[in-house]
């Protein structure tokens, strides 16, 4: 089956499906022995930077789980780390910054990337990906990072509790900051394009800290470079998902950026979510990662909720509210797929 009818891609343009799709954030990684094996302690940029070892891991969970898509193994620091930025991904830690954004100063420590010479190894990794899914019913989600959060990370220096340093220049400098997260557009932007070109059919942009602001700063400096970003991969014909943790409250202005599937965590039904982002717009989730590391009968009977609340209506991806933690038993995963596929009702044909 061609990858614009596909399940996953239907889905994502709220059509009708042949099944309700389902894949799940950081399906890749930690918690697959294979991917352990596989990678061993090395670093995980060395490891994205390498196009074989990269789409072998990228296909790992696609042969484990019997997921509807796969997605890119790589990170959302890859562009600012290529242009030399100076951002490592630190195990256990996350992405951390040698000298973090603070002034006018640091917008010189950008330049623009050439996805040819600064990351030709995401390009062969998702033309090798592609190819090795061309004529399945596997789709391949291609991801960027959203401007507000990476800008986090460059202002903050690394993972942050309370977002203080970047809140703080959002409203001390906002001029500032809006160049910052234009900057960082144009870098996402240039990520994602490459990603498509090479033969991704669908992005994610993740906005994951976006959660941490109100609607109106949300709106004021997080939404206007988002919605730049998602423009651009748009004028490419691929449908695009926006993900935030702890955005109930934002969902609503979260679906005016030209996504066409917005990202739902666990802290709100479902059904809820649909009403906020309103009709046209697919959404995806929205089970609690945490209830796959118990018995199996309990992420089953969340899924079947979950699934229940769904209900007919086309246009539901079923996915974690966040990414597969690393304890997960990679079992427990499969047994939810399968349930999913058996059980899920959201636009499939009779």
């Amino acid at each position: 089956m061609e990858s614009q009818t596909a399940p996953f891609i239907g889905a994502c343009l709220s059509q009708p499906v042949s099944r309700t799709p389902v894949w799940f954030m950081r399906q890749a990684g930690r918690s697959l022995p294979e991917y352990r094996a596989l990678r061993g302690s090395g670093s995980i940029l060395e490891a994205i930077g390498d196009p074989d070892l990269a789409t072998e891991i990228t296909l790992q969970p696609v042969r484990r789980y019997g997921v509807d898509a796969a997605v890119l193994f790589s990170d959302i620091v890859v562009p600012v780390s290529a242009i030399g930025f100076g951002v490592d991904v630190v195990p256990g830690r996350g992405p951390v910054v040698a000298k973090p954004f603070r002034s006018a100063e640091d917008l010189k420590r950008f330049r623009p990337m050439d996805p040819d010479v600064d990351i030709p190894y995401v390009s062969s990794t998702v033309a090798q990906v592609a190819a090795e899914l061309k004529g399945s019913e596997t789709a391949l989600i291609g991801f960027a990072g959203a401007p507000f959060t990476v800008a986090s990370y460059l202002v903050e220096g690394g993972p942050s509790k309370n977002f203080a340093l970047v809140k703080s220049l959002m409203h001390t400098d906002p001029e500032l900051f809006a160049k910052l997260c234009d900057q960082l557009a144009d870098l996402s932007i240039s990520f994602l394009q490459a990603q498509v070109a090479a033969g991704a059919q669908a992005i994610q942009l993740f906005d994951s800290w976006a959660g941490v602001l109100s609607v109106a700063e949300y709106q004021r400096f997080a939404l206007p470079s988002s919605r730049k970003v998602l423009a651009a991969v748009a004028s490419m014909g691929v449908p695009s998902i926006l993900f935030g943790v702890g955005c109930s409250e934002l969902l609503a202005t979260m679906a005016t950026s030209g996504a066409q599937v917005i990202g739902v965590d666990w802290r709100i039904p479902l059904s809820e979510a649909r009403e906020r982002v309103g009709p046209g717009i697919a959404v995806q989730g929205n089970l609690d990662p945490v209830l796959c590391l118990g018995d199996l009968e309990v992420p089953l009977a969340a899924t079947d909720a979950i699934l229940e609340d769904a209900g007919n209506l086309p246009g539901h991806i079923f996915n974690l509210g966040h990414g597969v933690l690393p304890e997960t038993n990679p079992d427990v995963l499969t047994e939810v797929v399968k349930r999913v596929h058996e059980r899920g009702r959201a636009g499939v044909t009779a």
